[in-house]
């Protein structure tokens, strides 16, 4: 639904700020902000639903050195801050 909202020029520029460094257009974030604030936030779970956790045997492919999974998790979050 389209409405026009009155923003103080400080609050104007943080909701740009923020929609910039989320790539995202202006109107897209200042909803998912008041959904946010209202307490509706459409990326959070519902309060009613438990989380539960299903463990699983799990095995390394052959030829996965486990001595270096730090070095390898070190490098993955170097390459991810790295990246455009």
């Amino acid at each position: 639904m389209p409405i026009t909202l009155t923003l103080d020029d400080d609050l104007a520029g943080l909701l740009r700020a923020a929609a910039q460094q989320k790539g995202q257009p202006m109107a897209e974030m200042a909803s998912y902000l008041l959904r946010t604030a209202l307490g509706h936030s459409p990326h959070s779970p519902p309060v009613s639903a438990p989380f539960r956790i299903r463990p699983h045997q799990g095995v390394f492919a052959p030829g996965v050195p486990l001595q270096k999974l730090n070095q390898l998790a070190n490098e993955l979050d170097v390459d991810a801050f790295l990246a455009p």
